[in-house]
């Protein structure tokens, strides 16, 4: 963690200690919505189950990019393909259950605010 504290950080980037209750809130909504959708009436659901867990697989991915590669550039182009999978799997579920959707709208608002972040992190220590 040296590494990233030594980083120029945005104006806006928030303690280190809100982030941890902040994820533990979206994975306890990822949850509910995934399973909210799994009870949804509906067929052919495949599709959108492999949209859920290619987002959540980018989601994971990120940490190691950004953080164990120290690649800010990397982790960027992950995060712009998490919000594009994730934006597609709120579209899918919308199609089954609206809850469902809407459970993963502040997921979506978090990662953007991510996005923001890491594009700042970039910029402001020189990794474009």
């Amino acid at each position: 963690m040296t590494w990233y504290h030594s980083l120029n950080k945005p104006f806006l980037n928030p303690p280190d200690w809100i982030f941890a209750p902040v994820w533990i809130l979206i994975y306890i909504m990822m949850s509910i919505s995934f399973v909210l959708f799994l009870k949804s009436p509906g067929k052919n659901k495949a599709g959108t189950a492999t949209l859920f867990v290619s987002q959540l697989a980018l989601n994971l991915i990120w940490s190691p990019v950004f953080f164990g590669n120290m690649n800010p550039r990397g982790a960027l182009i992950v995060i712009i393909l998490l919000i594009i999978a994730l934006t597609w799997t709120i579209l899918a579920f919308y199609k089954y259950s609206k809850t469902a959707a809407i459970l993963l709208v502040p997921y979506l608002i978090w990662v953007l605010f991510a996005a923001y972040l890491n594009f700042e992190i970039v910029r402001l220590n020189m990794y474009l």
